[in-house]
């Protein structure tokens, strides 16, 4: 039998060490379809309930494994529904290839069934590399140089192959005029700034007396050399969402998560610091930065094209983070005083004391900030953590504490709802011996979790650690939606847009075969963490929570406390007990054992 277009498609995957592709069947890729069942299923076609989902599970797969992430989808509506997955990879930089069908050549251009102009489609999503297989000796080249561009830029990348060319005969391409062939191999490499530009780096470190290190998750793999530079410089160490899982939250100096979802000693960190180290970070909320003039800056990151735009660094160091970091580190000064280390350390043992008197509040039924509170010393060292957008992400980011070994992410530039479920599953197929969990709002499991449910049910069984955790905050509310507008529009909620259906999303799981638990009082929040995470296999556990407990931000001030609540008073349906819940929720931070600033 001779090799086809869509066998050899295959084949190169496996021999880029590809294990599985995430996507949805359709007749656009029947080709790669009929050919996965010659190839007997490898790499695994691992089929999710929607392309969208696809997308982000290849999207979930790639962030915690630091491979390729793979998705396929037919031609037209299938193509069109990566889109959403496929910018949550732009926007987060990370490596995701998209193999997509399309209309047979003969027919492109009448305006056939499902034709759609892919290549304009694509072209911002896939704005680094997005090209279509026209004949079988273009394949390798293309495939491989798409590949090989995800990897190095850090990016979505798209493949397109007509459905009549992946039935085509496979045929190399020969040693002739306009040909062009291809190569596999992709050996590590690593970039380094010059050294001149440390030395000048290190200069202005060195005469910092309040420093403030702010890592993104371009420091992830260097943790070590992090900690090391942060004990040299007596620093503090705030940490964007995406690098939430770089360093330990256990570190005494470590303040937490930063910006609008962070943490009060990450905001006193930039107020006050005169010094600030940025290593692998974009973090777009610069007022959340020290003021313009009050700190020299110095930036550590691999993309030029991201480096130097958030904040007027002195230094900007073009080059891994870790690397760059063994050459910086000898030329730094340690020795120096203890009194801005020891401010950062208070400030981080104040804050934790706040957290654990907010999640104390009672609530009605129970208050959302308990149930992460609950969960967090009960998570296995090696637990993958995922959480949606929404008020859940101020929970992960605040209560969930990061220790060595532990993994977590979500979605953070774009934002997107629906994350959490899909990337949990990336990451049983990415890591199946270890414990994952899902933190999922309400309105998130309604719009896409619930069907995920049913392919976590399906490949249940191809992972060795069976545990697979999903936790969804009921409060029958779009609740991050309806605090921006009290906060941030001065409105009170508009019930149409923002009120959900209450579902018994547990019945839901146990009609799939999964422990379902619904958890109505407070007292019983521990135990039924305990009983899912010691299931076998995925659970669900949703927890009836408070929709007036606020997501205070790190920043707020009594005037704004009350400037909120005085919005909320024009005709807030909940606005008797928002009011009570957000001062209940600010006053722990001037309880005793704290100057008020």
């Amino acid at each position: 039998m001779s090799t086809k277009v869509s066998d050899h498609v295959l084949h190169r995957l496996r021999e880029w060490g590809v294990e599985q592709v995430f996507g949805y069947p359709g007749d656009g890729i029947n080709g790669l379809l009929a050919a996965w069942g010659r190839a007997e299923n490898e790499p695994r076609f691992v089929q999710a309930r929607h392309e969208e989902m696809s997308a982000l599970q290849a999207v979930g797969y790639a962030k915690f494994s630091g491979r390729l992430g793979v998705c396929a989808a037919t031609s037209g509506p299938g193509a069109i529904h990566l889109l959403n997955g496929l910018y949550d990879a732009k926007l987060d930089h990370v490596p995701v290839l998209a193999i997509v069908g399309q209309t047979h050549r003969t027919a492109m251009g009448g305006s056939y069934q499902q034709e759609v102009d892919l290549h304009t489609l694509f072209k911002d999503v896939a704005s680094e590399f997005v090209e279509t297989v026209t004949v079988p000796e273009q394949l390798p080249n293309v495939l491989d140089r798409a590949i090989r561009t995800a990897y190095a830029r850090r990016c979505p990348t798209a493949v397109i192959i007509p459905g009549d060319v992946q039935e085509l005969d496979y045929e190399p391409p020969t040693h002739e005029f306009k040909m062009v062939p291809s190569s596999l191999d992709r050996r590590s490499w690593t970039a380094v700034p010059s050294d001149d530009a440390v030395r000048r780096a290190a200069e202005i470190l060195n005469s910092g007396d309040k420093v403030a290190i702010l890592v993104g998750q371009g420091a992830a793999g260097a943790r070590a050399e992090v900690e090391r530079l942060a004990e040299l410089l007596g620093a503090g160490v705030a940490k964007a969402l995406l690098g939430k899982d770089v360093l330990s939250d256990e570190l005494p100096y470590v303040t937490g998560s930063i910006g609008l979802l962070g943490t009060r000693p990450s905001y006193e960190l930039m107020r006050d610091c005169d010094t600030l180290l940025t290593i692998g970070s974009s973090f777009p909320y610069s007022q959340f930065l020290p003021e313009f003039g009050k700190a020299r800056g110095v930036q550590i990151d691999i993309d030029p094209h991201m480096i130097g735009m958030r904040y007027p660094y002195e230094v900007n160091l073009v080059g891994d983070a870790r690397a760059t970091l063994e050459r910086l580190i000898p030329l730094i000064e340690g020795g120096r005083g203890r009194e801005w280390y020891d401010t950062v350390c208070d400030n981080v043992r104040h804050w934790r004391d706040v957290l654990a008197r907010r999640a104390g509040l009672e609530a009605g039924p129970i208050n959302p900030e308990y149930v992460a509170r609950a969960l967090d010393p009960l998570l296995p060292d090696n637990a993958i953590v995922t959480s949606d957008s929404g008020s859940t992400a101020n929970w992960y980011a605040r209560h969930v504490t990061m220790r060595p070994g532990m993994r977590g992410s979500l979605s953070g530039t774009l934002a997107t709802m629906g994350c959490a479920v899909p990337y949990v599953i990336g990451a049983k197929f990415a890591h199946p011996d270890r414990p994952a969990v899902a933190l999922v709002g309400d309105g998130a499991m309604q719009m896409n979790g619930m069907a995920e449910l049913i392919t976590a049910a399906k490949y249940r069984h191809l992972w060795d650690d069976p545990r697979l955790v999903i936790a969804v905050w009921n409060n029958r509310d779009l609740n991050q939606v309806t605090w921006e507008l009290r906060a941030m529009g001065g409105a009170p909620s508009f019930l149409p847009s923002q009120e959900l259906p209450d579902v018994d999303y547990a019945a839901f799981a146990r009609s799939l075969g999964l422990t379902g638990i619904r958890v109505e009082k407070p007292e019983d929040v521990e135990a039924a963490w305990r009983t899912a995470l010691e299931a076998d296999g995925p659970a669900l556990v949703e927890f009836l929570t408070d929709p007036a407990v606020p997501p205070v931000p790190p920043h707020a001030t009594w005037e704004q406390m009350e400037a909120t609540a005085a919005s909320i008073l024009k005709g807030d349906a909940d606005r008797g007990s928002v009011v009570r819940h957000g001062f209940k929720a600010k006053v722990q931070e001037f309880l005793p054992g704290r100057e008020k600033k």
